[in-house]
């Protein structure tokens, strides 16, 4: 089993782009899901500390924890309450599927079972659980 936390606030997976470079048509995908995914790689690879990758068929579990909005009573700060603003929840699992192949398994294909929760909280995170079936 992986257990990992990524600091900072979740961002999910963005579309894909379309721009012209050097008269050609390039497909790109944003800048800021590039450094997000690298984050989680990063997280991902000191969880794993040098272990092989996981093989077979897996399950993965994300807690995306975002800030609670500064308007909202101390009576509601202090229940649980779920996050159901954008981002969505299956692009948040895209973005860490993307971020751990290669360094938890070697693709995502790999995931037979996936969850994801999306709940405020006062430190903004992502928590990822990943483990065989």
């Amino acid at each position: 089993m992986v257990i990992f936390t990524v600091p900072g606030l979740p961002i999910a997976k963005g579309r894909a782009r379309v721009g012209m470079v050097a008269g050609r048509v390039r497909i790109f995908t944003p800048a800021k899901t590039v450094a997000y995914e690298g984050l989680i790689a990063f997280a991902a690879r000191q969880a794993m500390n040098g272990t092989a990758l996981l093989e077979g068929p897996l399950s993965i579990h994300v807690t995306a924890v975002f800030p609670y909005p500064a308007s909202w009573s101390k009576k509601r700060v202090s229940a649980t309450v779920w996050h159901t603003g954008r981002p969505d929840g299956d692009n948040l699992l895209k973005a860490v599927g993307d971020g751990l192949n290669g360094i938890v398994w070697k693709d995502d294909s790999q995931v037979a079972k996936a969850s994801v929760q999306k709940i405020y909280g006062f430190t903004p995170m992502l928590n990822v659980e990943v483990a065989p079936l």
